[in-house]
């Protein structure tokens, strides 16, 4: 015998109400089961509910569209931030730039080695403080580094950060629509479960071949057990 099971994803959700909605039956006076409290619920739900969806695909769409361009300028930045710093350190071991410079950049006398970048935060942190230190080097009469110049380390890293704080942005966009999302869902999950009782009460006394059919037609999805013969 199959079992009915409120909707588990949005999609469903929206498809039994509209299965619901769109048929012509329940706004008839004389056929008319269906409470009109309820029935008034039902399309207010689907309204919400269809909304606050495609505002969540739109805006999760966009945040994946964005994270794969940041990828991109991630690694461009940290390309010109970690040939910088390598001609920085060489420049020093030459003996072209005094160790007491490098503290311009943030880093030890004794470093030797490139600072951690890899991570976002590590990228935006080391980068502007090179980006400054190469500026107060030069303020101070320092010859500048030219392969790659400042100029080009700072282009990319602004590139970069100003798309990472538009992704944090679509981040929390597409989190505040999923709070919304997650709002609605018990509203509309208490319409169906009105709306499905009111059908199941108004065919039950029929057939079952009968019964599981007309109320597929007013949207209650019905399910079976594993390995149940499919009857009705």
């Amino acid at each position: 015998m199959p079992y009915r099971r409120l909707p588990k994803t949005d999609a469903a959700r929206l498809r039994a109400l509209k299965t619901l909605l769109d048929n012509n039956d329940i706004y008839t006076v004389r056929n008319r089961f269906i409470d009109w409290k309820t029935l008034n619920r039902a399309q207010p739900a689907y309204d919400r509910l269809l909304t606050a969806s495609e505002q969540y695909k739109v805006s999760y769409a966009a945040q994946l569209r964005g994270a794969g361009k940041g990828d991109k300028l991630q690694r461009n930045a940290t390309m010109y931030v970690s040939h910088f710093v390598q001609v920085l350190l060489m420049s020093v071991e030459r003996g072209e730039i005094k160790k007491s410079n490098l503290k311009l950049y943030g880093l030890d006398e004794s470093t030797t080695s490139l600072p951690n970048i890899k991570t976002i935060s590590g990228l935006i942190k080391w980068g502007t403080q090179v980006v400054e230190g190469e500026k107060a080097r030069i303020k101070k009469g320092g010859r500048p580094i030219f392969n790659p110049t400042i100029g080009m380390v700072s282009t990319h890293l602004d590139i970069f950060k100003e798309n990472n704080d538009q992704q944090k942005r679509l981040q929390d966009r597409t989190a505040q629509a999923l709070e919304a999302l997650k709002t609605i869902r018990p509203e509309v999950d208490s319409v169906l479960l009105e709306l499905w009782n009111q059908i199941e009460e108004n065919f039950k006394n029929e057939p079952p071949e009968v019964r599981f059919a007309e109320c597929r037609k007013y949207g209650i999805i019905y399910y079976y057990r594993r390995k149940e013969e499919h009857l009705y």
